[in-house]
């Protein structure tokens, strides 16, 4: 929840100007902090708080009537009861007031001017915090600092595709006990998934030794047992292992999956290289299309993105489009908001997207994905940690995690059924 971020945007009318009949005092400004403050408790703890007190204030501008503010709060860090919060209230429409032209003429500033910074700490006792404690993590450095991003508040009702990845093509059993490998381990995770709150399942299965495969028979018994226990969208992986020939990681696909992972490019993935070269994208999408499955786009790089765009352009994949932007991924591209902001400018409208990323970055990217109005994917494949040193229980703890964290913004998890529609896939 670090770096959680709220804005409002309002007009200083002239009932607002306290000076002169032109000039908004500086308490204006402080009014707009508080209630900025209230909303982002109320998405953290459920309860409107109390505002304990200004550590800093900054009046840096002048604010006059007609001016436009857009205001700003974002949590720094987060005690027991404490949540300190920092404040920016910029104007970004100016009434011009110039000689010779008129009285209602005004301006949008190409460079906005902060009016007033502040650092201030609120309370909630414990007794009024109603959000879940899993969805704290003290101790984080702060976020960046207040951009022109996207508002934080969602289209009230947004719908949200979590997607489980419960296995991965890297994991040992070494690193978590609670990878699963057999047919009815991995039905019963995706069940778990399922009930807290996953739609889509992505998966990579296993030999019983553990070993890697993209054996038609093994996706064929997994993927029965999966059906058997939950309602869940299928999603194999035919993206493989390094070195796995275009036959072997088109196993999966003899299966008839509603929908299928199609890696957009060759990238640098940690020490070795994953080689997607342009020819084998074009076959392997062909042979998607083919199976009847809706690819999902996998985008490591922005190159990625332009890849895929061109293979739509060239009739080989169908509408609509759903990208994945899988970040963190040492040689590939950096999990940061800029990165995300970018990568989902190229999005045509339509199109879906969502994002996953490694390790710590997990979390605070998915949940970046969700403020943002993009769709997110947790699971042991990316990260196997609950928090930081603590070991999840398999992949169900972190979806039920990000589902937590996507009521508490006002986005709606949704069932499987809705997803196959969002997603353009025939009903089960």
């Amino acid at each position: 929840m670090i770096g959680t971020r709220v804005v409002l945007r309002l007009r200083m009318s002239a009932h607002d100007a306290h000076y002169a009949g032109e000039l908004v005092d500086g308490a204006r400004m402080l009014a707009l902090f508080g209630d900025l403050a209230t909303e982002l408790l109320i998405r953290l703890d459920g309860d409107e708080g109390l505002f304990r007190a200004y550590e800093s204030v900054e009046f840096l501008a002048p604010v006059l009537a007609g001016d436009y503010i857009e205001a700003s709060a974002e949590l720094l860090s987060m005690g027991n009861t404490s949540r300190k919060m920092r404040f920016e209230a910029r104007k970004v429409v100016a009434n011009v007031r110039g000689a010779g032209l008129a009285p209602s003429a005004a301006d949008v500033l190409e460079e906005p001017v902060v009016v007033t910074r502040a650092v201030g700490t609120c309370v909630v006792p414990r007794e009024m915090q109603r959000r879940p404690r899993a969805l704290y993590m003290p101790g984080l450095p702060p976020g960046p600092a207040p951009t022109t991003g996207p508002l934080v508040t969602p289209p009230a009702g947004a719908e949200l595709v979590l997607t489980a990845a419960i296995v991965g093509a890297e994991l040992t059993r070494a690193q978590t006990p609670h990878l699963p490998i057999t047919a009815e381990e991995v039905a019963d995770e995706a069940a778990r998934c399922r009930e807290a709150g996953a739609a889509v399942v992505h998966l990579h299965v296993r030999n019983p030794d553990g070993s890697n495969t993209q054996s038609a028979e093994r996706f064929a018994e997994i993927i029965a047992a999966v059906r058997r226990k939950c309602d869940c969208i299928i999603q194999p992986s035919t993206g493989g292992a390094v070195g796995m020939s275009i036959e072997e990681r088109s196993g999966p696909l003899a299966c008839k999956p509603e929908m299928a992972t199609l890696n957009c490019g060759t990238i640098n993935f940690g020490d070795d290289v994953f080689v997607n070269s342009r020819p084998d994208i074009r076959k392997l999408a062909a042979r998607i299309r083919a199976s009847g499955a809706v690819p999902e786009l996998e985008c490591y790089e922005v190159g990625h993105v332009e890849e895929a765009l061109a293979l739509h352009a060239e009739g080989a994949l169908g509408q609509p489009l759903h990208f994945q932007f899988v970040l963190g991924i040492k040689g590939a591209a950096p999990a940061r908001e800029d990165v995300v902001q970018f990568l989902r400018s190229l999005v045509p409208a339509g199109a879906t997207w969502a994002v996953a990323a490694t390790g710590r970055f997990q979390q605070p990217m998915t949940e970046l994905a969700m403020r943002l109005g993009g769709h997110a994917r947790v699971g042991l494949e990316d990260n196997i940690y609950l928090s930081k040193g603590v070991l999840s229980e398999g992949s169900a703890p972190l979806v039920a995690r990000a589902a937590a964290y996507a009521r508490s913004i006002g986005r709606t998890p949704v069932e499987p059924a809705r997803a196959r529609e969002m997603l353009g896939l025939a009903p089960r």
